[in-house]
């Protein structure tokens, strides 16, 4: 992925293969660029709680992201509350982290930009 085009603006493309998985050192040069994110599951996984005022603004906020990862094809699991969203995404297909994470988790913080 280019370095000039933000991730929210990036496009997800196909990864197979640990080849495509990040090393500590890329990570650690992307994972400013998705602020309230965290590594998880010793640096394989991003994951971030998604707070919200009620059930209607969490599901909103679920199929708008749900939406998002159809059209990327690539896909968070996710826990649903009444208040909240828990998002996680990692690439099974490379064993850990690769950039269409990071582009999925800055696609799913933009979705909150508007509601602040």
């Amino acid at each position: 992925m280019a370095d000039l085009i933000p991730l929210a603006q990036a496009h997800c493309v196909p990864r197979k293969g640990s080849d495509h998985k990040l090393g500590e050192a890329r990570v650690a040069e992307l994972l400013p660029q998705i602020p309230g994110w965290e590594l998880a599951e010793q640096g394989q996984a991003l994951t971030r709680t998604f707070r919200f005022k009620d059930y209607y603004r969490t599901m909103a906020f679920v199929n708008a992201l749900a939406f998002i990862a159809h059209a990327e094809d690539h896909h968070p699991d996710l826990g649903v509350h009444y208040d909240r969203a828990v998002v996680r995404f990692s690439t099974h297909d490379v064993g850990g982290l690769s950039e269409n994470d990071f582009i999925c988790a800055a696609k799913a913080s933009g979705l909150t930009e508007e509601w602040k």
